[in-house]
């Protein structure tokens, strides 16, 4: 393989693993806080990793694809380090993740009692559907019925 074709393969991994790393953040972006980071944080890492395939002419590879082309065609002694060389930079990644959490926390806490505690919004003060129904109307000033001076008994959902 001459060096133009390296370059060119690593391109091409490069856009298809950041295509699958978007896709997964799409996938998790529902997800709590504290589970989400950690499992993007292990996709990035198991995607991104290189592993040495020829120490000899200091060839790369993605280290899952060493991993997992290792095992399943039973060549090659590369699986090991390539195992050793996800789970180092798996160890190196979350350590600084945890620090990044270590000081993220405490600021975050700072920030929210400085804002005091949080306000109502207009939508959390409105009368629910069941309070409306209770009552028997449409109380709301932005209902079209009221706005004709209509008093209907159809209450119809916010979206």
């Amino acid at each position: 393989m001459i060096e133009n074709d390296y370059l060119l393969a690593w391109s091409a991994y490069a856009v298809a693993a950041l295509g699958c790393l978007l896709v997964w953040f799409r996938l998790t972006a529902w997800m709590w806080r504290y589970l989400r980071e950690p499992l993007r944080l292990l996709v990035a890492v198991l995607l991104l990793t290189p592993s040495i395939v020829d120490p000899a002419e200091e060839l790369f590879a993605p280290a899952v694809a060493i991993t997992a082309l290792d095992l399943l065609f039973k060549v090659g002694n590369n699986a090991w380090r390539a195992v050793a060389d996800l789970a180092l930079y798996g160890l190196i990644a979350f350590a600084l993740y945890l620090l990044f959490v270590a000081i993220r926390w405490p600021i975050e806490r700072w920030w929210q009692r400085r804002r005091g505690p949080a306000r109502e919004t207009a939508d959390e003060q409105a009368p629910t559907l069941r309070e409306l129904m209770e009552q028997g109307r449409d109380e709301r000033p932005d209902s079209p019925r009221e706005a004709r001076g209509e008093r209907g008994l159809r209450i119809e959902p916010r979206l």
